[in-house]
């Protein structure tokens, strides 16, 4: 059997590193063509070089010199800018792994779609920025999506092999974050340490946020909604402090099937690599002795708005989620540059929508390009509420 061979979008962050591992153990199985990163040309460099990768790209142009006096001596080709990170996701490959985090994702893993490269997705704004646009150049292109986000893994698992008319209710489960048995008014004064310091899952800042304000499972039910074209009225989510359930489907019969396994983004990620067969091996087994109890709670739509919001826009479709997911980023900017409070997260998100559905701008993006303009246009409005904000405090 050959290699499968591997471009990996965004190699350097939480996705990456556990991808990078997956590999590193199969190197019979697997080899790596390109890695991509936005500007952290050391870290970029190192993972080149023990991936044994051809080519490493960096998004930022300025971070470029750095990268080719790391990789000084070797044979790995070297460039940077949209461009070309563009041009590397076409490159003919097994799979990219799109992990780039943010609407920044969404161009290279579309220019890779159009290639007829497989998709492992872990970039969430391709589905909840431009998911009705982006499932069309999937399907045109014929292109195989398998989904690396934890609760999308489990449902594509759930649903796999089965009669789909058969599940009345797919549920994905949050872990509640940080914050989960915080009373409203201590909420208020949440730090960025404590919104940072997540109890079960090692991610990035941004995703450690959405995880923090519940803003992160209403994306994954707008993400659910685009991957598996399903009536937002099916799509559930429970509490689940433990992070064993990762997504459970309902019978009309009434029995439920739930995909269990330890809180490691290896297993989803090795799930995607290896498919249509199954790793090996395990990076973490699920002792559920040791676990002991496994709790569920239905989230609190008072205290986490945003889980409300992200509901919301599902509801409207059209460009409300994008949007959404635009103000997000600007809001979590804010806060975590110690701009804005924890509480007014989901605000700025409340008041960009408004406004730019009093703009008429929520009509429903027809290509990729109009979801990033939209995109571009929802990150004006929204620093425009901050400015607001910041004025009104002062």
């Amino acid at each position: 059997m050959s290699a499968r061979l591997i471009t990996i979008l965004g190699a350097t962050g939480s996705i990456g590193d556990s991808a990078a591992d997956i590999i590193a153990r199969d190197r019979d199985r697997f080899a790596v063509h390109a890695v991509t990163a936005n500007g952290n040309a050391a870290a970029l460099a190192e993972r080149a070089v023990t991936l044994g990768a051809k080519k490493a790209v960096v998004a930022d142009e300025q971070a470029l010199p750095a990268l080719r006096e790391a990789l000084a001596g070797t044979s790995i080709v070297t460039s940077a800018g949209e461009a070309a990170l563009e041009e590397t996701a076409a490159d003919p490959v097994d799979m990219v792994i799109s992990a780039i985090v943010g609407a920044a994702g969404v161009r290279p893993t579309a220019a890779a779609v159009r290639a007829g490269n497989d998709i492992a997705l872990a970039n969430k704004e391709c589905l909840i920025c431009a998911g009705d646009a982006f499932m069309k150049l999937v399907r045109d292109n014929g292109v195989r999506l398998l989904p690396v986000d934890s609760e999308h893994n489990a449902l594509f698992q759930l649903m796999e092999g089965r009669n789909i008319g058969d599940i009345v209710t797919y549920t994905i489960t949050a872990s509640g974050g940080p914050f989960r048995t915080w009373p409203a008014d201590r909420l208020a004064t949440a730090t960025r340490k404590e919104a940072l310091a997540h109890p079960t899952w090692s991610m990035g800042d941004k995703v450690t946020i959405d995880s923090a304000t519940l803003m992160n499972k209403g994306l994954e039910l707008i993400e659910a909604m685009h991957l598996f074209a399903l009536p937002p009225e099916k799509l559930d989510v429970l509490v689940h402090p433990q992070s064993v359930v990762h997504a459970m489907a309902t019978f009309v019969d009434g029995s439920v099937h739930a995909e269990m396994g330890a809180p490691d983004m290896r297993r989803p990620i090795a799930y995607c690599l290896y498919w249509p067969d199954r790793c090996g091996w395990a990076a973490t087994r699920l002792d559920l002795a040791a676990v002991a109890e496994l709790t569920f709670e239905h989230p609190d739509p008072e205290r986490f708005p945003a889980l409300r919001l992200a509901r919301e826009a599902m509801q409207k479709r059209d460009g409300a989620p994008t949007v959404l997911n635009a103000a997000n980023e600007v809001a979590v900017d804010a806060f975590l540059r110690g701009g804005l409070g924890f509480t007014h997260l989901p605000a700025i998100v409340e008041q960009t929508i408004a406004e730019a559905d009093s703009r008429g701008l929520l009509s429903g993006p027809a290509s990729i390009d109009d979801a990033l303009e939209l995109d571009r246009q929802s990150r004006i409005i929204a620093n425009g509420e901050l400015e607001k904000r910041f004025a009104a405090a002062s």
